[in-house]
């Protein structure tokens, strides 16, 4: 069946149904109290969330999604940097204001409205990045046996491919496959996040240079796999823009405007962002590698 769409945000932060049913009359004098009821099973991390806004009136939806994710880590999730959410405002003097919001796990979302202030702006990035946090709590968006089943068909499908490429790890299908069986259980934004870095040592060229130093995909998935991004990362491919730029004049101001072009048209879809956005950051850094080294040679 297909994924059910993702919850309205008024019924994500409390315009939901109803109030507490009434009282039993046992409660009220008129007969003997009812049997204490068998205990509830563990509402659901998105039902509580729900439960616990309700009644708010007007959420503010920035403190509502730091609670979400508060919620998150005193319920057991592995959140290695802990639950802040961290906002963003892109530098600019006049509307529409743009601010990016990074979730706990790495995933990145941006401001998708026309937005007059930098107020409404954080507001905006905080009610897609609410959204889709709460939507990602939803059994279908887990990783099963059915769904890598499913996407490794499509895959096949798209390809042309045949069944024996999804069983070798060596074949693109058989190491999508095995990333995939390797996540099984995660989210869907879970295995966004991850999947972030070999996309970007895809576009880098990093994993074709790998190829050719003879390591195999396996060896690659089994190495990133446990890699988080970070500044060692970052800073690697920025020097490698830093190269191909010294290579080939204007390559890396063609591919900042390609890659500025992307995230815009991402952000105002309300799309997940963190690929386009640390292309974005790492061509910059790259820049500004270039700019220190032309003012030392001066």
């Amino acid at each position: 069946p297909e994924s059910p769409p993702p919850p309205s945000l008024s019924l994500v932060i409390g315009a939901g149904p109803g109030s507490s049913p009434p009282p039993l009359d046992g409660q009220l004098g008129r007969g003997p109290a009812p049997a204490p009821a068998p205990p509830r099973p563990r509402r659901s991390l998105a039902g509580s969330f729900a439960k616990h806004t309700q009644g708010y009136g007007r959420v503010n939806v920035v403190e509502a999604l730091q609670e979400f994710w508060q919620m998150k880590q005193s319920r057991g999730a592995d959140l290695k940097n802990g639950a802040l959410v961290v906002y963003e405002m892109v530098p600019s003097n006049s509307p529409p204001y743009v601010c990016y919001v990074t979730l706990p796990g790495g995933s990145c979302f941006g401001s998708f409205q026309f937005c007059p202030t930098k107020a409404e702006a954080r507001r905006s990035a905080a009610k897609i990045a609410l959204m889709n946090s709460v939507f990602n709590e939803h059994p279908s968006r887990r990783i099963t046996d059915e769904f890598i089943e499913k996407s490794v068909s499509e895959a096949l499908a798209s390809f042309n491919g045949n069944r024996e490429e999804a069983d070798n790890p060596n074949t693109g299908i058989g190491a999508f496959r095995f990333m995939l069986e390797s996540n099984k259980g995660k989210s869907m934004l879970e295995f966004q996040e991850l999947m972030t870095v070999f996309q970007l040592l895809h576009w880098n060229g990093s994993l074709k240079a790998m190829r050719e130093r003879q390591c195999s995909r396996q060896e690659v998935l089994a190495h990133y796999s446990h890699r988080a991004l970070d500044d060692d990362i970052r800073h690697q491919m920025a020097l490698d823009w830093v190269s191909r730029e010294q290579s080939v004049p204007g390559a890396l101001s063609r591919e900042l405007a390609s890659t500025e072009r992307e995230l815009d048209e991402a952000r105002l879809a309300g799309k997940e962002l963190r690929f386009h956005k640390e292309k974005k950051d790492i061509l910059m850094l790259a820049a500004g590698q270039l700019g220190n080294m032309h003012s030392s040679n001066c």
